[in-house]
């Protein structure tokens, strides 16, 4: 059975009206919508989320740092015009930065012991992105990874784009801002951009891949929501 996202998958042209990325996020309606209007992001957003889930959630998220850093990295080296490289180099340079601080800070309140965080048990869905993320790393195919770094960027910019009041909390609330506001807005347009323009050029078997790779990652991020209350330990 297709993966979500992977139905016929066409060339597209802006004359058309629908972008590919929108395409890809219309395939994956239902899982982009359960993930954008997760339990987690409610509690997130109210204030109310348990900072045991919190802190599971975020040791989860710090293992994606090297990987992200390194599929970033992929995407420059494999972007086929200067001024999309240097829009890509200059996002690497900024990851390790606020968003770095702001794991160290905030597992820090938590009380995540070091070890935890640097070496924990993976849940399933942080093993499966990992392994989607390297995949497309090592695939040398810019569209591909482009495909997987918009998935990231967007569905987190789009659950951070609610209009209701920020939370009291320091913390739920850093998190929303660091994935919302123009900088952000402006990342993840020129992230669609490129897809939809490689897309416009990609033969059907490369378009037929992205679109796969959009609903696994979609599909990767509801369960990594899921997973922050909780899941079968196996280090296996």
């Amino acid at each position: 059975m297709p993966s979500p996202g992977t139905r016929a998958v066409r060339a597209f042209t802006k004359e058309d009206g629908m972008g590919f990325s929108d395409e890809c996020r219309a395939g994956s309606a239902g899982a982009w919508d359960a993930a954008v209007g997760h339990r987690f992001v409610d509690e997130l957003w109210a204030g109310s989320l348990d900072d045991a889930v919190l802190a599971r959630y975020l040791v989860q998220d710090l293992q994606f740092l090297d990987a992200f850093v390194a599929l970033l990295g992929a995407a420059v080296a494999t972007a086929g015009r200067p001024r999309p490289r240097l829009v890509l180099a200059r996002q690497l340079g900024l990851v390790a930065g606020d968003e770095d601080d702001y794991f160290t800070r905030a597992l820090d309140r938590l009380g995540v012991p070091g070890p935890e965080r640097c070496d924990p048990v993976l849940a399933p869905p942080t093993r499966g992105f990992l392994d989607l993320m390297d995949t497309a790393r090592r695939s040398g195919d810019h569209g591909v990874v482009l495909t997987v770094l918009l998935v990231a960027e967007w569905l987190y910019a789009d659950w951070a784009a609610r209009e209701q009041p920020a939370p009291d909390d320091p913390l739920h609330a850093e998190w929303i801002e660091l994935h919302r506001g123009p900088a952000f807005t402006a990342w993840v347009a020129f992230l669609r951009d490129e897809v939809d323009r490689v897309a416009t050029t990609a033969g059907g078997a490369v378009r037929s891949r992205m679109a796969e790779v959009f609903g696994q990652a979609v599909e990767l991020e509801r369960e990594f929501f899921d997973a922050a209350y909780g899941w079968t330990t196996d280090r296996g």
